[in-house]
């Protein structure tokens, strides 16, 4: 315990007489939070831009256009008179999407047939595009119900007219508001929130080497290594599973409905994750020998986390790689946790499995990496290394 506190204390020493690595540990994670939040803070998107080809000019196509005027997530910024110029929106991204009502609508409605409104949405950019593409298909589907009642009952009559055989009942599960600030904004604090703090520790560590003080710091610990990098890295790992659940009690219970599971659970589960990467950063530096590679190694490593956590893209139908990658990424076993407990409220039973690949990552990278590190430290050919 001796060796732990004279570690910690050390720590906390150099922190408060090194302002930077004090800001990159404080400060900045805090300001990302807050930056983020605030990016999606709007929750929905709203008033997309969106331009609509009048072709037909009849009754139903002004009706259509007051329907997507009326919609909350689209805005129809343009009204060209022809396709061409339509697409030219499309390609100077001035609009997300294009509605297209062609000539001769009206005249299909009268004699009872089935208009096409067409609708396109640019893919490239996928998200605002499918988001335009939804609000535009509520309409028109609203709009043709409408005209089933009227314009169709009066070609057909009303007996002609009845709703069709088989639909399908759409229901919404654990986010139907669809917020991005409730499934996005979760999933990058914790991206960014990682990749913090396996950069911090792969400074505190890695600085002990560049400054040739390992020897002294080991020392002052009584050479006992493992005590001493407990007691290095002790600091980061509570703060920021404070900075974590801070930020997800801010999106849950501040700006949402709260969570369904335990913050008991979520919070074991951030801490045994951020223990994991800092286990990672360590065997890094315990590898490398360099605080510049080990850092660079930690961006390429940490940085993507987010894009093979299968929670925003699924790797399920990916390459080998893509799903050994996953898997080979703690992010991917937290957020599994983080799903489990703030929509779904399961058993603790059901984390265990994530729990314990958390908890391997922790023992075999840090024990590995603390075993090298402890042959290393002593050694001048590792010390001065940029």
């Amino acid at each position: 315990m001796q060796a732990f506190l004279a570690s910690l204390a050390r720590e906390l020493r150099y922190l408060r007489h090194n302002p930077p690595e004090l800001f990159a540990a404080t400060a900045l994670p805090l300001l990302l939070l807050a930056l983020t939040a605030w990016l999606f803070s709007a929750g929905v998107p709203r008033g997309l831009p969106i331009a609509l080809v009048d072709g037909d000019r009849s009754p139903q196509s002004r009706a259509l256009a007051r329907g997507l005027a009326a919609a909350p997530g689209i805005a129809v910024v343009a009204q060209p008179d022809d396709l061409e110029s339509g697409w030219s929106l499309l390609r100077r991204l001035e609009a997300y999407a294009l509605v297209h009502v062609p000539h001769g609508t009206r005249d299909t409605l009268a004699r009872g047939g089935t208009a096409t409104v067409f609708g396109y949405y640019n893919a490239a950019w996928q998200t605002p595009g499918e988001s335009a593409y939804r609000e535009i298909q509520a309409v028109v589907q609203a709009l043709g119900a409408e005209l089933a009642s009227s314009e169709v009952a009066q070609a057909l009559g009303p007996g002609r007219v009845r709703p069709p055989p088989v639909e399908v009942q759409r229901t919404v599960l654990y986010n139907a508001a669809g917020s991005y600030e409730q499934y996005l904004g979760l999933l990058v604090h914790g991206a960014m929130l990682h990749l913090l703090l396996c950069l911090c520790a792969i400074a505190a560590v890695g600085r002990e080497l560049r400054d040739g003080t390992a020897p002294a710091w080991l020392e002052a610990c009584g050479d006992r290594p493992l005590a001493a990098l407990l007691g290095k890295l002790g600091p980061y790992l509570v703060a920021f599973t404070g900075y974590g659940l801070a930020a997800l009690w801010f999106l849950r219970e501040w700006r949402g409905p709260g969570i369904a599971g335990s913050y008991l659970l979520l919070g074991a589960a951030q801490f045994t994750m951020y223990a994991a990467y800092a286990a990672m950063g360590l065997l890094f530096v315990a590898l490398t020998r360099t605080m510049t590679v080990s850092l660079s190694l930690a961006g390429f490593y940490a940085g993507a986390s987010l894009a093979f956590a299968n929670v925003v893209f699924p790797v399920e139908t990916g390459s080998a790689f893509t799903r050994l990658w996953s898997q080979l990424l703690p992010f991917t076993h937290y957020s599994r946790v983080q799903q489990q407990q703030v929509y779904f409220g399961t058993p603790w039973a059901d984390a265990a499995a994530s729990l314990g690949i958390l908890a391997c990552f922790v023992l075999l990278a840090g024990g590995l990496g603390a075993w090298q590190f402890s042959r290393i430290a002593r050694d001048p050919a590792s010390w001065g290394r940029r």
